[in-house]
């Protein structure tokens, strides 16, 4: 019996699949909606995945009329693009693939059943269909047990993991995504696939293999994902700082290394729909980026001094250069490896204000952070793990304090506008010198005493720069 929550995404597809009908095909509605659906996830929001008995051009013949848009840039691969109101739907005739071993491109064949078809798919949560044509009441294909996996909160394959992963090595990245979204426990056999196959994955673009890691970082809980990569080597194919930090013991955290302090910050980092009412937006998936790199740079600087053990003396300056390579490397845009680089720059300069918040350390915290202010805020906050209950409230009321500075500082002086004084052009006017490096160390000079004295007025920055010209001839 199919569940009632199915009943608005059939009344919506009815429509489509009685062209199918009519044109004598078949139609279901396959993978992973049904999956969600079966979960109950509440999602309202995904893309509708469609495959049928219809060779391409029957499919765009049986929605042309009814879509509002048709694309074909999928056609070769079998599958036709349509858009209908507000809503994606891809259409893709019945495949039986067939890689070859040094490539991840498909000669694709077309199959005339639907179970062929399932049975190439990742997963078996996964390698479900509905069918939408052929009678009033839907039907649930699952051939290869999905909807009992999903239930029992087992991870499969539905052939052999060996021939799942050689077919396309990228999924052996994607059961960390679903292990840690639908708290699955992977079987033996696919586990020890995954160990024995994993440098399959070098024929996987790094283009690829960023995307499936950033739907992994931002799923609601990924901490199980992440052990995944590492327990089973995975992530040294992509990400092999994972297993360094594993290696380094974290005296400061108190937990077993920076790895587990690093996957504990990164959960500590909690999706929108979770986060205060009263929290400035932030960029969630920058943030939990900047969670797992923060302490990227430990290994590398790991020292001891008598007196106080292990330290990690300037890891976040090394870890940033780290990130920058790593991110680089996975194909990140600019704009992110800029701002996760920044990030893990920047967190540990909350601690260098142990004495309080005076005007000056605000400003220049506000001006050091720029745009990503709210996401150092958060990466601060959760960088804290510690099980001590008063040193965490100590170090969360810290936090407080900072932020009601911030804010009474922001009103009061537009402080992440902050610049000096004078522009260049009345420097340059008042000093009589042209354009040049002159200008620019002056710039910096009297953009320091606005960050460590706030506004003194014209008269007075024009005779400190008058004495800082002076002290240099």
């Amino acid at each position: 019996m199919i569940p009632d929550r199915f009943a608005p995404v059939l009344d919506e597809l009815r429509p489509v699949a009685e062209r199918f009908e009519q044109a004598g095909h078949r139609l279901y509605l396959v993978g992973g909606t049904v999956r969600d659906l079966l979960v109950d996830t509440g999602r309202s929001d995904f893309d509708l995945d469609l495959t049928t008995d219809a060779r391409p051009d029957a499919i765009k013949a049986c929605i042309e009329g009814w879509a509002d848009a048709i694309w074909t840039q999928g056609e070769r691969f079998g599958t036709i693009g349509a858009k209908f109101g507000d809503r994606t739907y891809e259409i893709t005739t019945f495949r039986a693939e067939i890689y070859a071993d040094d490539s991840r491109k498909p000669h694709v064949t077309y199959s005339d059943d639907i179970e062929t078809d399932l049975a190439r798919r990742d997963f078996t949560i996964n390698a479900m269909a509905l069918e939408l044509t052929g009678g009033a009441t839907p039907t649930l294909v699952d051939p290869h047990g999905g909807a009992a996996d999903l239930m029992q909160r087992v991870l499969r394959t539905p052939l052999g993991p060996d021939i799942s992963f050689s077919d396309d090595p990228l999924r052996m990245l994607r059961a960390a995504r679903f292990i840690a979204r639908f708290e699955l426990t992977p079987t033996d056999e696919l586990v020890a696939a995954v160990e024995t196959m994993r440098a399959r994955m070098e024929i996987v673009s790094a283009e690829r293999i960023r995307d499936e890691f950033d739907k992994l970082i931002t799923v609601d809980h990924p901490a199980a994902g992440l052990w995944f990569l590492h327990d089973t080597g995975l992530a040294d194919e992509f990400l092999p700082e994972l297993s360094a930090m594993r290696l380094e013991h974290d005296p400061i955290h108190r937990h077993k290394d920076v790895l587990t302090h690093s996957i504990a910050v990164v959960e500590n980092v909690r999706p929108p729909h979770e986060q205060p009412d009263d929290r400035p937006e932030f960029d969630f998936r920058l943030v939990r980026l900047a969670a797992l790199f923060h302490d990227i740079g430990k290994p590398r600087t790991r020292g001891y001094l008598e007196g106080k053990g292990t330290t990690f003396h300037h890891h976040d300056a090394v870890g940033a250069r780290m990130t920058k390579k790593r991110m680089t490397a996975l194909r990140y845009s600019n704009d992110d490896v800029a701002a996760v680089t920044e990030l893990v720059a920047l967190h540990l300069r909350f601690h260098t204000y142990r004495l309080g918040w005076s005007d000056a350390a605000v400003r220049r915290y506000v001006r050091d952070a720029g745009d990503l202010l709210n996401e150092l805020n958060v990466l601060t906050r959760c960088d804290c793990t510690t099980r001590n209950e008063r040193k965490a409230r100590t170090l969360s009321k810290r936090m407080d304090d900072l932020e009601e500075r911030i804010a009474e500082l922001a009103e009061a002086e537009e402080i992440a506008k902050i610049r000096p004084e004078l522009d260049g052009k009345a420097v340059m006017d008042h000093l009589g010198i042209g354009p040049g490096r002159e200008v620019g160390e002056a710039l910096q000079f009297l953009l320091d005493i606005r960050l460590d004295e706030g506004i003194l007025g014209e008269d007075e920055v024009t005779r400190r720069l008058d004495e800082w010209w002076a002290a240099r001839s």
